[in-house]
Formats: C-alpha cells, structure tokens, sequence
C-alpha cells in the first residue's frame, strides 16, 4: 500500500464563496468517468457531499464488537437543506419502547430525547468558533463549515460531513483506492487505510486499519469499517440512501412525553 502523496488538508476549504449558504455549490460536479479518481480528488469530492442533494433519506446499520460481543445500533438520517435534520438511533438490544434516542434541528435550536434514560434536552445549536477562518491558520487547523448541523461526534456527522475525518484521521495513514464495490444498491469507491492517526488509545496500534467507502454519485460515506489485525471491532454500512426524496415537515417536529425529565 502506497503513502497519499500529498496529504489531503482541504477539509475547510469552500468550493466557491457565496452570499447563501444554499449557493454554495461543490468544487466537482462528479468523478471522473471510466477510471477510478486518485485519493485527493476522491476526498475532494466526498467534502461536498452534502452539497450534491436538497433533501436525503439514509439508513444505517453499525455493529461494534467488544467484550460484551455484538451490538447493533440503526441510525435513521433525515435531512432538509437548510437547517432541518432528525436522527434517530434505535438499540437492537433493547426492548421497545426504551430502545432509541431522537436529536432534531431546524438549525437554530437543537432537541434531543433519550428513551432510555428519559432524558430531553432543548439547546441553541453550537456556534462555531471565531478565527477558524483566519489566513495565518495552517489548513489543517482549519474546519468544515456544514450547511446543516448534525449531532457533533455521531456517525451522522462522519458520513454526511465526512471532510473532517478525512483530513484528520484517514489522510493520516497510508492511504490507497482498493477499486469499487456495491453499498446500499449504488456504486460505491473503496478507499483502505493503514494506521490512521486516532485520539482512542485502544485503537491506537500498529495493526489499526479503515475501509471506506464514498457513494460515487453523492460522494457520503456509505461504508466504514474498523479492523485490528484481523479482527473487525466496527462495521457501520448504508443500507438505503435517498437523495432528493420527499421528507413532510412533520419528519422534523416529535413529541416528547411528559414523563421525560429536561436536562439543560
């Protein structure tokens, strides 16, 4: 496996300025056709994912392995340029109805309920930090700036705003375009991953590797998978992926019950 010859730090980097956010338009239109594109157009192209659709359905399945054996979490993804996103994530080893948690977002405020502690929240969604656009700030200091907000840390975030993670973990290994597969019904190009740089101490060994893959016609991640040696620890895999689909205002407003306890 060859080292990326270059390292890839265009994760903040608009593709071109505009007045709205929803003019912004993506530095590529699509990859090339006929022949697999190398490792910075890839990761060029999967930073503006969330650019290449209005509205998106996505499903997705991530099991992790540990001591306790399998386990299997189901993210539902709804989102509507711009502002509006809903994630739920249901725990297959919880009995209905205390198996999921909800986070919604019309971009301004951000509420989250927890079935399974009976916890709610109702925030102003984060702001983002002052001077990250500054010209002093090596690109590698420097941050996507998302269209729509998803839950900070959530594999929502991973793969709809994928440019992060791209520059800070797998740019950091030694990188390669493994060829292309199928995800979710759709073309998919796979990328593998030696030895990435990663702020988890378990995971920090020779022997750590990523797969991923990017949806070749959005550019989302639609595969991640996690090894030590071997060993698998993390799969989260797309199992449907629906731009432009037809999502009700009503996808983004729920309930939350009055037995829930409100947590700032």
């Amino acid at each position: 496996m060859s080292e990326l010859p270059v390292r890839w730090s265009q994760a903040a980097v608009a593709a071109r300025p505009a007045a709205r956010p929803t003019a912004r338009r993506p530095a590529l239109v699509g990859l090339p056709a006929g022949s697999l594109p190398d490792v910075a157009t890839l990761f060029t192209f999967m930073r503006d994912a969330e650019l290449r659709f209005r509205t998106l359905r996505m499903r997705i399945e991530e099991r992790t392995w540990g001591a306790e054996g399998e386990t299997l979490r189901v993210h539902e993804i709804l989102i509507h340029h711009p502002g509006r996103a809903r994630v739920t994530t249901r725990h297959a080893e919880r009995q209905m109805p205390r198996d999921h948690e909800v986070w919604v977002s019309d971009g301004v405020r951000a509420r989250t309920y927890s079935a399974i502690h009976g916890l709610a929240t109702d925030r102003p969604v984060r702001r983002r930090l002052g001077g990250l656009e500054s010209s002093t700030l090596p690109a590698t200091a420097k941050v996507y700036t998302p269209l729509t907000r998803l839950p900070i840390d959530s594999i929502a975030e991973t793969v709809i705003h994928p440019a992060g993670f791209l520059q800070n973990v797998v740019a950091t290994g030694a990188v390669r375009i493994a060829g292309d597969a199928r995800v979710a019904g759709r073309k998919a190009i796979v990328v593998e991953c030696l030895h990435p740089t990663t702020t988890r101490a378990v995971a920090d060994r020779a022997d750590h590797a990523l797969t991923v893959a990017a949806d070749a016609a959005l550019g989302v991640v639609s595969l991640l998978e996690e090894r030590l040696g071997h060993r698998v620890v993390r799969r989260a895999e797309a199992t449907a992926i629906e731009p432009d689909a037809e999502i009700p205002r009503s996808a983004f407003e729920f309930a939350v019950p009055s037995s829930a306890r409100w947590v700032y």
